[in-house]
């Protein structure tokens, strides 16, 4: 039988699993995620598209008609087919221009305004002989003999790809999107025995290209889906949302209409900090920041249901060198031709504990990134007990920075005797519960404990180097501390001292 994994044909014996053809495809997955499942009925398809996929000889993107109504509009359609093997005839800052090729338009003289990433047809010198498909990279206006309709289409995916052309680059073929009518059955399961249909369409992934215009938007998205999922906390019928952060403050950066596969973030309001990836159409908003947009697998985010997790990669991946060592960094740096500068302590050995620029789009923007290292002895491994203390343990990574980097920074407040104590910069407990949780009969040597709301000092951290039968790690009586975990390399405290700061590394817990 025949199904289709993420847009790849697949051949495989009858009655076979999705387990099997997840292993024959070596389809992207991650245990546990729904993947969704389209069994169509009927062979019935749109006859007209408003998509297309263009694909050159440096990668793909997709374009969207703005009105299929538009005389622009109609000619594409009659033409895209003969677009094969158009070269880039000239780049620029602001567009870029494949061409040239013969049209019936009528030239209008004049500036024509460009938002970008919009696409109209001009014509060289005002002859329509000379025809070119104009793509904008920036907002601008320009003398590009463009008929009375102006832009026609707007860019909608790959827009990577633009950046990367040059007149050695040519269009290969050009391919409308097929929409297939609601024809058949969706599933969206975890179940990896079900046995598939002939015919079946099967996605396993989400894949997202993250916005140059919203770096900070980025980093907020690489932290939320850190571990490669997102988390359906809510389903709408225009959207579904992630709300493991909601409460934290993002940038706004990008406005722009929140069309279908569209993934933005809530900066203002109640719901600041919920994630979500748009469905359906929708205007735009001054309370939703957009910072990317869905390349593969909306079918599987239409499908997901509330309480499901969906996986999801993004384009480019998240470049992240806190946690790493100098010497792992410049190697991972090296392959993808960053150039990288240190500072600190700048020994191999040294862990990085801050980059600049602090964005993944800065850092590929400018090619380069300098790194701030500490002597190993100023960072410490902490494991931590999310089964045990998960409400404090929200706090704790808020407030130290583990929610958005490998590493987390706790200030030494005060030292005394055995106990360290620490304060953290953030004050997650302004919007993050404290209540009693995991609260011990006895403090163990290495535990860290955290005040909860039962004491005036709700959120002090505290540690001893040894056990203690009457005040937990804080200091607090027992029922006024949580405990979250414990410090692995406990020697690793004598070499702090008030006002230092020491760097927090969690364990990796193996699955």
């Amino acid at each position: 039988m025949t199904v289709e994994i993420n847009g790849q044909e697949l051949k495989l014996s009858e009655g076979s699993t999705l387990e099997e053809a997840i292993k024959v495809s070596n389809a992207p997955y991650k245990k546990g995620t729904a993947i969704g499942i389209l069994i169509e009925k009927e062979d019935l398809k749109s006859q007209a598209s408003v998509e297309y996929l263009v694909k050159t000889s440096k990668g793909e993107f997709k374009i969207e008609l703005k009105d299929d109504s538009s005389l622009s509009s109609k000619r594409w359609v009659s033409l895209f087919k003969d677009f094969n093997d158009i070269p880039v005839r000239w780049t620029s800052k602001d567009a870029l221009a494949f061409g040239p090729f013969s049209t019936d338009m009528e030239p209008v003289r004049g500036s024509t305004d460009m938002d970008r990433f919009t696409l109209l047809f001009g014509a060289g010198g005002g002859d329509a002989a000379n025809t070119h498909i104009i793509i904008s990279k920036t907002r601008h206006a320009s003398e590009y003999g463009a008929p009375e309709d102006g832009t026609f289409a707007r860019l909608i995916s790959g827009k990577h790809v633009l950046s990367g052309l040059d007149r050695s680059d040519r269009i290969l073929s050009i391919e409308p999107v097929i929409e297939w009518e609601k024809a058949g059955e969706h599933i969206s399961t975890t179940d990896l025995s079900l046995k598939l249909e002939s015919g079946s369409k099967i996605f396993t992934y989400v894949e997202i290209e993250i916005d140059p215009l919203a770096p900070e938007g980025a980093e907020f998205f690489f932290a939320v889906t850190k571990n490669g999922v997102f988390d359906i906390d809510f389903v709408s019928s225009s959207f579904i949302s992630d709300h493991r952060f909601q409460g934290e403050l993002v940038a706004y950066e990008n406005f722009e209409s929140r069309s279908t596969g569209s993934v933005f973030v809530r900066t203002v309001g109640y719901g600041a900090g919920k994630l979500y990836i748009s469905t359906d159409d929708r205007t735009s908003s001054i309370m939703h920041s957009v910072i990317g947009h869905v390349t593969k697998g909306i079918e599987l985010a239409r499908m997901a249901q509330s309480g499901q997790k969906i996986m999801v990669e993004s384009i480019p991946e998240p470049i992240m060198l806190l946690g790493m060592t100098n010497k792992d960094a410049e190697e991972e740096m090296s392959a993808l031709g960053i150039e990288i500068s240190r500072e600190g302590y700048t020994e191999d050995t040294g862990f990085i504990v801050n980059q600049t620029p602090a964005t993944t789009i800065g850092i590929m923007q400018e090619g380069k990134v300098t790194v701030q290292g500490v002597n190993p002895e100023m960072l410490v491994t902490i494991e931590l007990y999310d089964d045990l203390a998960p409400k404090t343990l929200d706090f704790f990574r808020h407030t130290v920075g583990l929610q958005y980097n490998p590493v987390g920074v706790l200030p030494v407040m005060m030292t005394y005797e055995n106990t360290y104590i620490f304060k953290s910069e953030k004050p997650a407990e302004t919007y993050k519960e404290l209540l009693p949780e995991n609260t011990p009969k006895k403090t163990i040597s290495g535990e860290v404990g955290v005040t909860n709301q039962a004491a005036k000092r709700a959120g002090m951290i505290g540690v001893k180097t040894s056990d203690d039968d009457l005040f937990g790690p804080t200091g607090e009586r027992f029922a006024n501390t949580n405990i979250i975990g414990k410090i692995l390399e406990i020697d690793k405290l004598k070499h702090f001292k008030d006002g230092d700061v020491m760097y927090v590394l969690e364990s990796i817990k193996e699955e």
